[in-house]
């Protein structure tokens, strides 16, 4: 085989090494060595093949460590060639329009990132292509030597400049995001940015998400206006996978927080807990009460000791009301509800302050054609029979009493077990008579 460079192995003052060095040098490039460190010091140029001789008297150890150390040159070079080649490659490297790259921040300004792509472009990414939120500098987001994913934008290959955006990518790693929180049912938290026609849109993970009016979970008479720059739970409820957008629902969180405020309340409630609610609606029988999450009945006649023509004389909607478990039917889903407090029974107030034989002062509150009915307290009223309205005969009640007249009345007797009361003018009238 033919060398193009020979390496003579052998001590500088031996006779037949320098003799073996003579004829090479007549053909090729030739180096005399002695050991494998003069390796190191030599500039072998690039060459296809290289022979190694050595003297009669070179020791055995001494050539194999020459050809160790050749190898180990060897593969170094190989492996410069081989990067060398791929940083040539990269350099040359075409990018594309809708590519995915890793790029190095180099530059950073208020208005833009300088990236390097290893290739021959300069990337530039804008504050725009950067982040969705304007509030925020580029130096907000990236520093200088941070690698970042990245999608190609515009590449003029003729100027050497590329224009990427880390938003694209943000968007479909977000959206990726938004796909699997449709499939596990996630409640997600974000802030209304537009009221748009029939719903409102706001930005998670940098996907827009549109809710419908419909799943906005207003209240009765509430705007959509009244959402803008409010956070919010939501459900994903659809995914459009072209466009990368999404549909959210508010009235699905709402409705599972309702159903799982009514498996709570089922569990833990006992009649007679009392607890602090709010009017939701009225009725011409009661009125219905948000207990947190689940709605109670409370029937007219427990808003008030005293007879209601309607709810609306003592609650409005919005109310705070004080009530407690009086029934429950877990089948049908039915709370009754109670409000009356026996301490406030005005039947009771009335036995433990008044006795018969007591003088009082009553007002007129309807007129029969046998008396007259006067409120004694509150929610107690007693009859004044027409024998007892005058110490003379009275042929007509109105002819004596009127509606709203004050009087005074000696009690004459109470039967507790029917709540009657009966009083009398005449009475009283007698006694002053005999005083």
């Amino acid at each position: 085989m033919k060398s193009d460079i020979m390496i003579v192995v052998g001590g500088k003052h031996s006779s037949n090494t320098v003799k073996l060095y003579d004829v090479c040098s007549k053909y090729c490039k030739t180096y005399h060595i002695e050991n494998s460190a003069e390796l190191e010091s030599l500039d072998i140029p690039v060459a296809e093949n290289i022979g190694i001789t050595a003297g009669a008297s070179t020791p055995a150890y001494i050539i194999k460590e020459v050809l160790t150390k050749m190898a180990e040159i060897e593969k170094e070079t190989i492996q410069e060639e081989e990067n060398f080649q791929e940083l040539l490659d990269k350099s040359f490297k075409k990018i594309r329009t809708g590519d995915k790259v890793k790029a190095t921040v180099v530059a950073v300004n208020n208005t833009e990132v300088v990236v390097d792509l290893g290739t021959k472009h300069t990337g530039y990414v804008t504050l725009e292509d950067l982040t969705d939120d304007l509030t925020k500098k580029p130096s907000d987001i990236v520093s200088i030597g941070d690698e970042i994913d990245l999608i190609v934008g515009q590449v003029k290959d003729g100027e050497g400049v590329a224009f990427l955006s880390k938003k694209k990518v943000d968007e479909q790693a977000g959206y990726e995001k938004i796909v699997k929180a449709k499939e596990e049912g996630t409640v997600l938290e974000g802030v209304v940015q537009h009221i748009v026609n029939r719903g409102v849109t706001l930005n998670i993970y940098g996907v827009r998400v549109f809710i419908p009016a419909s799943q906005a979970g207003l209240a009765k008479g509430e705007e959509l206006e009244s959402l803008k720059g409010k956070k919010v739970k939501f459900m994903i409820i659809e995914v459009t996978e072209g466009r990368k957008r999404a549909v959210g629902s508010v009235r699905a969180v709402q409705n599972a927080e309702k159903e799982e405020a009514k498996a709570k309340f089922w569990e833990n409630t006992s009649i007679g807990d009392t607890f602090t609610g709010t009017v939701k609606s009225i009725t011409n029988f009661g009125a219905f009460v948000d207990l947190g999450g689940i709605d109670g009945m409370v029937h007219i006649s427990e808003l008030s000791w005293r007879r209601l023509r309607h709810p609306s004389e003592v609650i409005s909607v919005g109310d705070t009301l004080e009530v407690y478990i009086k029934d429950l039917d877990k089948e049908s889903g039915r709370i009754s509800l109670g409000h009356r407090k026996s301490e406030e029974n005005p039947w009771e107030i009335f036995m433990n302050n008044y006795k018969v034989g007591d003088v009082v002062n009553v007002t007129v509150v309807s007129i029969t054609a046998y008396g007259a009915f006067a409120q004694i307290i509150d929610g107690v009223d007693g009859l004044i029979h027409i024998s007892r309205i005058a110490n003379r005969k009275v042929e007509n009640v109105k002819d004596v009493l009127s509606v709203g007249d004050e009087v005074t009345v000696k009690i004459t007797n109470i039967e507790e077990d029917r709540k009657r009361v009966s009083i009398s003018i005449r009475d009283v009238e007698d006694t002053e008579e005999a005083e």
